[in-house]
């Protein structure tokens, strides 16, 4: 599957209406990240699902609960400087890996505003993965 392709209709969608998406994304917190490809060294966007931490964005790299991390966790491990847009604002920020109990902390405060992530948990847990949860702070 080819998510560059598939993720572009999104991107379009989501600078065009202020940040807000149609079909199955209509309603959700929309953020586009763009960063710096691990391998390749492009710029890549991602379009993800985001909560709030005070005045930090949180991004969680659940894949749906897959036995692996999402392309794009590799991407801020390698290059954690990123451009953040939600709505029509836009800025750099630094991406930070959460661990213990303060990634227990945001993924459970993601969970609650939006059920699935419980589910992509439990699916995560059962391939032996730790879902990754990221901060992102702006700079």
């Amino acid at each position: 599957m080819d998510f560059l392709k598939m993720n572009e209709p999104v991107i379009k969608e989501f600078r065009e209406n202020e940040g807000n998406c149609s079909g199955w994304l209509k309603g959700a917190p929309m953020i586009l990240v763009t960063m710096t490809g691990a391998k390749t060294g492009r710029e890549l966007c991602s379009p993800l699902v985001y909560s709030t931490d005070g005045d930090d964005i949180v991004i969680i790299a659940s894949k749906g609960g897959a036995p692996t991390n999402p392309n794009w966790y590799y991407n801020l491990v390698a290059n954690p400087t990123v451009t953040v847009e939600v709505g029509t604002d836009t800025w750099e920020a630094t991406a930070h890996l959460t661990e213990g109990d303060e990634r227990k902390r945001l993924f459970d405060a993601q969970a609650a505003l939006m059920p699935q992530f419980a589910d992509y948990e439990k699916s995560a847990t059962e391939h032996g993965r730790e879902i990754p949860v990221f901060r992102l702070v702006r700079n």
